[in-house]
């Protein structure tokens, strides 16, 4: 399977101040009626990835991040851990059944691995 970027989140200490920073400026509209309250972006283009917004920790930073699909969220992480990158946020599964897990690369970039709940046993 290939494994494309299919979204990017912003992680942000004010999440609120941010969905109204980009919302003002870009015309971008911000949905949290999920489960998880999460700030889904819609950039109207029709084009691009899609996006999020999502506290960042207390002991973060603000920063932009990027999430990669993959079929296999546990061997990714363990293939990256055995390319010297760490893992911040283990494997787990979501209310919604997606399944992400949070990691360093080789370089300490942080990114997202990310499948959705659909592709679950193979399925698509």
């Amino acid at each position: 399977m290939a494994s494309p970027v299919m979204q990017f989140q912003i992680l942000s200490k004010n999440p609120e101040k941010s969905a109204e920073f980009y919302t003002q400026v870009f015309g971008w509209k911000i949905d949290a009626d999920n489960a998880m309250g999460y700030r889904m972006i819609d950039t109207g283009a029709g084009r691009g990835i899609g996006g999020g917004i999502w506290p960042s920790p207390p002991e973060g930073h603000s920063f932009v991040q990027l999430f990669i699909e993959v079929d296999d969220v546990a061997a990714h992480v363990a293939k990256i851990a055995a390319k010297g990158g760490k893992t911040i946020i283990p494997p787990q599964k979501l209310p919604d059944g997606d399944e992400l897990a949070i990691v360093h690369d080789n370089e300490g970039i942080p990114l997202g691995l990310y499948r959705p709940p659909a592709k679950r046993g193979g399925k698509k």
